[in-house]
């Protein structure tokens, strides 16, 4: 049934029901109020139920968490009930092996159990602290990020945490972006807030001085630390934050230049993914309620996504409304080893901001006008993405990113030197080892190395000291092959060189 405002505000108050009453006011105006009856009990509801309840179907109980009303920790904190149902009892235990791996996958758990992360209460919520494992898993996908923007023509820049608020008035931020920015600090009484985003920094490089057409495109990129305030009750690990690293680059070009531009951003972020081995989907974004600059502004920007799109043959779904407050968005999101999607990658269009700063090249009749930006980022922030890798490979990293990527073990006390040698052998080129030439049981040493989840282990013996080999276990294989302690050097040498996602085991 669809009642009025004042009718649903009135019915739950009769209930007791104030949570729900409040809730009827968040209810658009433009939307119908609805309610649900199934014989004597009824509800606020959205809506559609099941057609009828006699018919046979699973359901589970799953747990019990308490949330804040509304996600806001000032406000009175409920129980909130999780189940699920099915309408057969195999697809419910199918479900259930799935969330078991879920949790098992959980970056979380996987954080505390490989020395990752950690967040602290005494810093505050939404703030990662990497540790020396995940430290190194950082390094390696930076290193990877320089040499494809490098390869490109990307121009590292670096900018200032913390600016004046003018600056934000003049970008549009503070007027339709201030819920996620933090309050403003006085310095020598002049406002300035921490940046939320890096582009208003990248701008003001541009317009340090006079720029000609031949200078353009510019691309410069920026690994970019923001700052951005997310309510306690959504942060989640490393998958939202508060403060994060973002790999932000701005184009600054002509509108001849912009197509190419575009498609060359779907081109790195498609590589990128790829090289990680994610699927995706790519969705157009659209003006939402709250933007800046004129309709005929967007339009023209919507349409060099699309035709950049059409040029990179990659297909769009459309997300009505999803846009950034300047402009229109390809956004990408990956599908992850259980079948999740996230939000990941972005390119964004931008026509509004070059006037707002009244940005200006020299065109080759010697006129000012007008270049077109483009925002992108390939890796979306290093906390979501890495945070998203641990639970895509389960802690099992590629060994090209592996903190460890060798464990080196001898079987007794006298085969330590070999190990010893080999392991100066393997840092000599950077390979990160663990030389576990401790005196302790082998078999130990093999647990130890499981649980880290190191891609390799190298085992040595008498035969292994004699003939120069070592004996190759993979990670989540018992199976031991003994090889030339060179034919492996080779073959790992590939495997991090190609960035492999693979972990073959060498032929004998």
């Amino acid at each position: 049934m669809t009642l009025t405002r004042d009718e649903a505000k009135a019915r739950m108050q009769a209930h007791g029901q104030s949570y729900k009453v409040e809730a009827v006011d968040l209810i658009p105006a433009d939307e119908p109020i609805t309610f649900y009856r199934h014989g004597d009990w009824e509800d606020l509801c959205e809506g559609p139920h099941i057609d009828r309840f006699d018919r046979e179907f699973a359901f589970k109980l799953l747990t019990v968490a308490g949330a804040y009303w509304r996600g806001d920790e000032k406000r009175p904190m409920l129980q909130r009930i999780y189940g699920t149902a099915f309408w057969t009892k195999e697809d419910l235990a199918a479900h259930l092996v799935w969330l078991e791996e879920v949790k098992a996958r959980d970056h979380r758990k996987l954080g505390t159990d490989l020395d990752l992360f950690s967040t602290h209460e005494e810093a505050g919520a939404g703030f990662v602290f990497w540790h020396p494992n995940l430290g190194l898993v950082r390094r390696e996908i930076e290193a990877f990020w320089w040499q494809e923007h490098l390869a490109r023509g990307y121009e590292p820049v670096y900018t200032p945490h913390v600016v004046r608020e003018k600056l934000f008035q003049v970008s549009g931020h503070l007027q339709n972006y201030a819920d996620l920015m933090y309050s403003p600090m006085s310095i020598d009484e002049i406002l300035y807030r921490i940046k939320p985003m890096n582009c208003p920094g990248h701008i003001l490089i541009y317009r340090s001085r006079g720029r000609s057409y031949r200078e353009l495109p510019l691309r410069w990129a920026e690994l970019g630390t923001v700052y951005r305030y997310e309510r306690s009750g959504v942060l989640h690990g490393m998958l939202r934050v508060r403060g994060f690293t973002q790999d932000d680059s701005h184009i600054f070009c002509t509108p001849e230049q912009l197509a190419d531009e575009i498609a060359g951003v779907i081109e790195l972020i498609t590589h990128t993914l790829r090289t990680f081995g994610f699927q995706y989907t790519a969705y157009l974004a659209t003006r939402p309620e709250k933007a800046i600059g004129a309709p005929e502004v967007w339009e023209r920007a919507l349409e060099a996504l699309k035709a950049a799109a059409e040029k990179s043959k990659l297909p769009l779904v459309l997300d009505e409304g999803g846009g950034a407050f300047y402009g229109p968005k390809i956004d990408f999101k990956v599908r992850d080893a259980l079948g999740r999607e996230w939000q990941n990658s972005t390119v964004q269009c931008d026509f509004n901001l070059p006037e707002r700063f009244d940005l200006s090249f020299t065109d080759k009749d010697g006129e000012h006008k007008r270049p077109i930006m483009v925002h992108r980022a390939v890796l979306g922030s290093f906390e979501r993405f890495v945070g998203g890798l641990i639970e895509h490979f389960g802690g099992r990293f590629p060994l090209w990113i592996a903190p460890e990527q060798i464990a080196l073990i001898p079987i007794r006390e006298q085969h330590a030197d070999y190990v010893r040698e080999l392991a100066g052998i393997l840092r000599a080129e950077q390979f990160r080892v663990g030389c576990m030439d401790e005196p302790s049981h082998m078999n130990k040493k093999i647990q130890t190395a499981e649980k880290a989840r190191t891609p390799y282990m190298l085992i040595a013996g008498d035969r292994e000291v004699a003939e120069r080999t070592v004996a190759v276990r993979r990670r989540g294989s018992r199976e031991q092959t003994v090889v030339p302690f060179e034919k492996f050097h080779a073959l790992v040498r590939e495997l991090r060189a190609s960035r492999s996602l693979e972990l073959p085991a060498p032929t004998a």
